[in-house]
């Protein structure tokens, strides 16, 4: 109920919104209860991005990773673009919480990250042989930033008008890609 209660109020009114007596309050309850399940305020939100998380990786999961990379890292960025348009304040939640000095965040929020970013390394496995594991996480990384920044500009306002975010991203990927794609020809050749 509480982290239901919670993303009703970041989904409209975003990190500013969420307090314990506003979330209490939504639920019917006082705001002391909210103490009885989360340790405080700081890990009701790492719960609520948890789930933040997860809603994003289903909206991800449902692009064709089987494709041609290009065809399949152009859908992931697709769908990561409209769920930070459709989910703005939930999405920007993500990034804009700090955790205090001394908490960190549990291996539960990292595995769920992870999770995101292994739909992005399958997409790209069929540019990577056997043995190169670790570099085509460290692109799957590299291309997972880079949209990143590319859509916190665009929810900032920071982008130039006469640039789209659909643009931006398919340029990322044409090119990221096709240095991928010449790597590898150049590793292969005698």
């Amino acid at each position: 109920m509480a982290l239901a209660a919670a993303w009703n109020i970041a989904e409209t009114e975003g990190l500013r919104g969420l307090t314990a007596r506003r979330i209490a309050k939504k639920m019917g309850y006082a705001a002391g209860t909210l103490y009885n399940v989360f340790e405080n305020l700081d890990d009701l939100i790492v719960h609520l991005n948890g789930s933040t998380l997860d809603a994003l990786y289903e909206t991800c999961a449902k692009a064709r990773l089987d494709a041609e990379p290009q065809v399949a890292v152009r859908a992931l960025a697709m769908r990561y673009i409209n769920f930070t348009r459709d989910r703005p304040k939930l999405w920007s939640i993500l990034f804009e919480h700090r955790l205090p000095d001394g908490m960190e965040l549990p291996p539960w929020h990292h595995e769920k990250i992870q999770r995101l970013i292994g739909l992005l390394e399958q997409a790209l496995a069929p540019l990577f042989p056997p043995g190169q594991e670790a570099e085509r996480q460290h692109s799957a990384r590299v291309l997972w930033s880079s949209l990143h920044g590319i859509c916190s500009l665009e929810s900032g306002e920071k982008l130039v008008e006469t640039e789209s975010v659909e643009a931006m991203s398919d340029s990322l990927v044409s090119n990221y890609l096709a240095g991928l794609s010449n790597e590898a020809a150049r590793a292969t050749e005698p």
